[in-house]
This record gives C-alpha cells, sequence and structure tokens, in this order.
C-alpha cells in the first residue's frame, strides 16, 4: 500500500520544508505542523495506562487512536486501588465493589495479622473489577475525543529518521488488514508489548499471575464485606504471595510466581488449602492467568515511541501494584506529548518524550520501586524471612507508614525516632529468624 493512501502526517509545507534541508540534517525543534491539521498519535491497548495516555493527549488537543483488541475482557488483577486514584482521576464511586478497611496477613506458619488498625476513618482501598474500570477510563478517552479502534495492531512500521518520519500502525478489524500514519506512538499493549519488540526495548523479568472468581453464599461472602486477606508461604508462592480479595458479589482468589510458573496451579491449591472453609462450597465461575512485569525495560523512549504502564515495566515489587502507575504513567506521558507539542500544533522528538516523561516519572517514583524491590529481596525469600515479615506487620507504626505510602503514593515522611526503632526492631526479627545477614543488607538500604 502507497504510503500517500496512509494519510500521510506531514502536509507539503512541511515536507518542502524537510526537502530543503540537507538529507543528514534534522528539521528544526521549533517545527510547527501545518493548520488545520494537529499532531496525531496513536496509543497501543486500552487499559488504565492507554485509557488515560489517550485521554491526556486527545483533550489537549492532539489527534489520538486508541487500539484495543479486546473491549469485553478483562485483564486477571486484584483489582485493589489506591485512594489517591479516585480524586487524580476522578474515579466515580460506583465503580468500587468495596471499601476495604481490614487487611489481614497470614504468615507461612499460619499466624495472622490485622494490618488495618491504623486506617482514619476516611481511608480504606477501593476494590474494583477490571472490566469495569477498564470499560470506564476508554469511555471517557473516547469522550474526549479518542478514536477507540476494536482491532488488533500486527505491526508498527518505524521511519527512517526517527525524528522527521510517519510512524505506520498495521491492525486487523473484522478481518480486514488496514494501516494508519501517525506522528508519536504510545505502547500500553503489556508484557508481550509489541511496540516495545519493534523499538528494541528489551526484555525483563515477569511474574506468572493465576487467579479465580468465586461466587460465595451470600452468608459466606459477608466474611469478606470489609476484608482482604494475603497469605504468605511456600506453599501459596515461593516469591510472591496469594490473596483473596472482595468484589461485588464474589471473592478473587490467586496467586503468582517468577520463579516456579509451571507450578502455578499447586500454589494455587495452596492458596485455596489456605482460606480453607471460608471459600468452601463457593463455585468458581472465572479463571484468569497473566504475566505480570517485574521490573523496568532497559529502553522506555526510542525516537517518538513512548512506552508505559505494563509495556515499560511499571508494576511495584513485593506488592504487585499496577493500576495506579499504569494510568499515572498513561497521563504523565500523554501530557507531556501535550505539553512538547503545545497542544498538538509542532512535532515533537525523542529528547522531548525524555525530558518531558521519563525524568519526570523517574524523579517521582524510581525510589519507591527501589524501596520495595529491596523489600521484596530481604522478606520474600524464604518462610523464615516471611514470618519475620508478618512479625513486622504487627507493629502499628509500620502499618501507618505502610499505608500513608499506598494510600496517597509517596513515600511516607515518618518520625526520625520511630524510624530507627522500626529498622532495629526489622533487624530483631531477622536475627530471631537467623536471617542477620538479611537484616543488615536491609539496614543498609533503607
Amino acid at each position: 500500500m502507497a504510503l500517500a493512501s496512509l494519510q500521510l502526517p506531514f502536509r507539503p509545507t512541511i515536507s518542502s520544508h524537510l526537502n530543503s534541508h540537507p538529507s543528514n540534517s534534522l528539521p528544526p525543534s521549533n517545527l510547527h505542523v501545518s493548520a488545520p491539521r494537529k499532531l496525531r498519535a496513536a496509543v497501543i491497548g486500552g487499559g488504565p495506562a492507554g485509557s488515560c495516555a489517550a485521554e491526556a493527549l486527545s483533550s489537549g488537543g492532539v489527534e489520538t487512536f486508541l487500539f484495543e483488541r479486546n473491549v469485553s475482557g478483562s485483564k486477571p488483577c486484584g483489582g485493589a486501588i489506591p485512594l489517591c486514584m479516585l480524586d487524580e482521576f476522578s474515579i466515580p464511586r460506583s465503580l468500587i465493589d468495596r471499601q476495604v478497611t481490614r487487611m489481614r496477613i497470614f504468615s507461612p506458619s499460619n499466624l495472622s495479622i490485622d494490618f488495618g488498625k491504623t486506617l482514619l476513618p476516611t481511608e480504606f482501598i477501593a476494590m474494583t473489577r477490571r472490566e469495569v474500570l477498564d470499560s470506564f477510563l476508554r469511555s471517557r478517552a473516547e469522550s474526549s475525543g479518542a478514536r477507540l479502534i476494536s482491532g488488533l495492531v500486527t505491526r508498527l512500521d518505524l521511519p527512517t529518521h526517527l525524528d522527521s518520519g510517519p510512524y505506520v500502525i498495521h491492525y486487523n478489524v473484522g478481518g480486514s488488514k488496514k494501516s494508519v500514519a501517525v506522528d508519536v506512538v504510545i505502547g500500553a499493549d503489556g508484557v508481550h508489548s509489541r511496540v516495545a519488540k519493534a523499538i528494541g526495548a528489551g526484555n525483563y523479568e515477569y511474574a506468572l499471575a493465576f487467579q479465580e472468581r468465586i461466587r460465595l453464599p451470600e452468608e459466606e461472602m459477608d466474611y469478606y464485606k470489609d476484608l482482604a486477606e494475603m497469605y504468605v508461604g511456600d506453599d501459596v508462592s515461593p516469591d510472591f504471595y496469594g490473596w483473596v480479595f472482595p468484589k461485588c458479589d464474589h471473592v478473587a482468589v490467586g496467586t503468582g510466581t517468577v520463579k516456579s510458573k509451571s507450578d502455578i496451579k499447586r500454589f494455587q491449591h495452596g492458596i485455596r488449602a489456605r482460606a480453607g472453609s471460608k471459600i468452601r462450597g463457593g463455585r468458581v465461575f472465572k479463571v484468569e492467568a497473566h504475566p505480570i512485569p517485574e521490573h523496568p525495560r532497559p529502553v522506555r523512549v526510542r525516537g517518538r515511541v513512548a512506552l508505559i504502564g505494563d509495556a515499560a515495566g511499571y508494576v511495584t515489587k513485593c506488592s504487585g501494584e499496577g493500576i495506579y502507575f499504569a494510568a499515572k504513567s498513561g497521563q504523565m506521558c500523554g501530557r507531556a506529548v501535550v505539553e512538547a507539542s503545545e497542544g498538538g500544533t509542532r512535532m515533537i522528538r525523542e529528547a522531548d518524550l525524555k525530558r518531558e516523561y521519563l525524568r519526570k516519572w523517574d524523579g517521582e517514583y524510581r525510589s519507591t520501586f527501589r524501596f520495595l524491590d529491596v523489600l521484596q529481596k530481604v522478606f520474600y525469600g524464604n518462610n523464615a524471612s516471611r514470618e519475620a515479615l508478618v512479625e513486622l506487620c504487627g507493629d502499628e507504626y509500620v502499618q501507618r507508614m505502610t499505608f500513608e505510602s499506598y494510600l496517597y503514593k509517596k513515600l511516607a515522611k515518618g518520625n526520625p525516632w520511630e524510624d530507627t526503632k522500626m529498622a532495629m526492631n526489622t533487624i530483631g526479627s531477622l536475627v530471631r529468624c537467623n536471617l542477620v545477614g538479611k537484616g543488615m543488607d536491609f539496614l543498609s538500604n533503607v
């Protein structure tokens, strides 16, 4: 198919301007896109990351195509979102299935700790279903002006000169092959991102999450009215945790692992056994599995292509949380394009994306990701360290610092004296579990 039939994103006035430069010269950074056409962007993937990017782009003046291969599907996910996300992203309360105010953590020996004692009356963890949340965010992106295309993106063709040519998106809709040319591409297409592969973004390790949705009798469901449970131990995961999270009329029961993906069903049997009579008699009506990235990709921006959400690797260690960071990365990236393009009137470059998106993202969240990485390495390695973790979770100061960091997405600033006590208590717990080396590793990283 000829490029001319792909609605080239560069008008003749710009093409003439480009042709007036030597072939080894780039156009000036303040080159403006000819009116009336705005800068054109394609967002690949319609989850929270892609939808929030598309909304930011289209509401900021950029012509936006949002591609989603399965608008009726849902990603296997615990569905917990932090309190700050409700306000930051204007999430209506009607989308919340449950307001969790009690979190119970079970150690390998089944010691249980209630982890919600320090929550304020106005604080809770919001539980959502991804199919509901994702559909809402996509619809809002459409309302802001993004064009939603329910199709599978099969290939991304890169321009010869990354700062001066069109990117061509090839996709299938209803058995028909189509293409569109754009100026900017945002990859929000998950762990196995085609966009990441096209730009040579490199690989990363990933975990496998497995989840069953179980509908319980009404009297049993009442037990989980405002309670979520987490289980740690080799029987439920060698390097992660198992969960029972409440939804509108059912519970999500699942686990995850990086090290032993082939044993995921055995770990799922383990979490079902640990939950025991509390879920016995329930009916499984949906089984889900999905990969989850374990760290950011080596490359997240190349040319006028940026990666966000799971495609970029924005899932935290220790907790496995990704919804908020997906939505936030999409919003930040979309706004970065709008800012750099002056509302869609100016061509952007790789340097713009790195400056306005990557630098701001890393400045805001890199320390959080590094800290949680340390916690996972110290506390998730074996059953002894997991026992120490649950013991520490009984401390109310630990709980308050944890919830402030989680609910508001900033590392909580604590009391220096209490911080010192917390570090020493951590060392004490690890020493009692014969994990002296890990204790010193933790102390050197806090």
